[in-house]
């Protein structure tokens, strides 16, 4: 009858490399694994850290928020519109007189005037009581419609900015004196001034004739 190997199974080398292989196989897999884990943790752990940006909307609201804030701090500079005043300086009087020359018996007409040089309206007594009407010649006070004045009055009147009021005299080509003596002589030809009064202000000079 023919014959047949041995039946042995393999040897015990064999069997030690066989579970080399499998631990060196476990070793890999398991080195795989905890490789993996560690990035995965090194990745959450990352984006954790990172500061998240806030949405554009909110980036925006918050700007507008602090320069409003910035704005309501800082302190106006704005200057207050000054409001215009009457200034009493600015209130003028002017004389004249109807003509500049007078035949004989020819009475003449004064004018006072009083202009608000202001842009804004003033308040102004332009009564007899204080107006005066003066007529000088040279050195001598001729005339002056306060000596023989009755009942003066208060008269205030609110001129508009740059208005004028006029007030006339007329004269009779008298003389007069303080107290309302009576004058017997009467003004002469020749030059005469005259100067208008209201209250302290007082009006340049104009010159006019008596013939």
């Amino acid at each position: 009858m023919p014959s047949y190997g041995s039946g042995r199974g393999p040897s015990a080398a064999t069997f030690r490399r066989r579970r080399m292989v499998a631990a060196l196989l476990v070793l890999v897999l398991v080195v795989a694994l905890l490789g993996g884990i560690i990035a995965l943790v090194t990745t959450v752990s990352g984006r954790s850290d990172q500061p998240q940006a806030a949405p554009a909307g909110d980036t925006a609201t918050a700007s507008a928020t602090a320069s409003r804030s910035t704005a309501s701090a800082r302190p106006s500079t704005a200057s207050p519109t000054p409001t215009a005043t009457c200034d009493p300086s600015r209130v003028t009087v002017e004389a004249a007189t109807d003509k500049a020359v007078y035949a004989p018996g020819e009475k003449p007409l004064l004018t006072l005037r009083v202009i608000n040089g202001n842009p804004v309206p003033c308040e102004v007594n332009v009564g007899t009581s204080q107006m005066e009407f003066v007529i000088t010649s040279g050195n001598d006070r001729v005339f002056s419609s306060k000596d023989c004045q009755v009942d003066p009055s208060d008269n205030k009147k609110r001129l508009g900015a740059g208005a004028t009021d006029s007030a006339n005299f007329p004269w009779n080509r008298n003389r007069s004196t303080p107290g309302c003596s009576t004058v017997k002589t009467e003004p002469r030809p020749g030059y005469y001034r005259l100067e208008a009064k209201l209250g302290d202000r007082a009006s340049g000079q104009t010159i006019f004739q008596l013939q």
